[in-house]
């Protein structure tokens, strides 16, 4: 396997399990419509999707609706409310990126996440000053499926797309990698839901933890993987 200069992780469903106060976010909506709270593993499967997809899974309103935009501006302002209070890393990612610093591999983020939510968030983890870079869904013309965010990262690492994995939980996280010339990893654990075919995307491994993902790079690197 080739090794590898760089690994780039997408935020949501991937590096930091924030679906808890995004789904709440949408129930808190929900509620402000006179509805009551739907189960959280039928909206868990959207966060992917951002609040497009909560929104249309939550209220069966879809973007054509006149009161589209009213309805995603009054679920942004719940969500920021929330200020992550229940988001934290994904069990075994910290471990992961101890790995890469071990390894002396370089990392970063690459999320459509506009940089009024994901920076807050990321400093309140600490991966802001751990990061060697972040590009968040509104810092380039671009974002992801396009191509350009996961090329900027590079850049700014310092890399090759060729070099570098893109590891996320969403068809577009591989339609992006690709057309940057970067390989992917589908991250299992993630947001997907019965209408995702992850099989079919343009990926070269499809893990169920993040753990698989450490042993995945060690088996690249030619390193021993440290739980093993």
């Amino acid at each position: 396997m080739k090794r590898l200069s760089a690994v780039l992780f997408d935020l949501d469903g991937t590096l930091v399990d924030t679906a808890p106060d995004m789904v709440a976010a949408a129930n808190e909506l929900r509620k402000l419509q006179g509805l009551g709270a739907l189960p959280f593993e039928r909206l868990r499967g959207q966060v992917s999707r951002g609040a497009i997809g909560l929104i249309t899974a939550a209220l069966d309103r879809h973007p054509d609706d006149p009161d589209f935009e009213r309805l995603r501006m009054d679920f942004l302002a719940l969500y920021g409310e929330r200020n992550h209070e229940q988001s934290e890393m994904f069990p075994g990612m910290d471990e992961v990126l101890q790995n890469l610093d071990r390894w002396d591999i370089r990392w970063g983020i690459v999320t459509n996440k506009p940089e009024a939510y994901a920076d807050p968030l990321l400093n309140q983890l600490g991966l802001d000053e751990r990061a060697g870079t972040v590009v968040t869904g509104d810092a380039l013309r671009h974002r992801k499926p396009h191509p350009e965010p996961i090329v900027h990262a590079c850049r700014e690492l310092a890399v090759k797309p060729g070099s570098c994995v893109y590891v996320g939980d969403a068809e577009r996280d591989f339609q992006a990698s690709r057309r940057a010339g970067a390989r992917g990893v589908v991250a299992l654990w993630g947001y997907i839901d019965g209408q995702d075919q992850p099989r079919d995307w343009a990926a070269e491994a499809w893990l169920e933890t993040p753990a698989q993902l450490s042993a995945w790079i060690a088996q690249c690197q030619g390193q021993e993987h440290p739980n093993q």
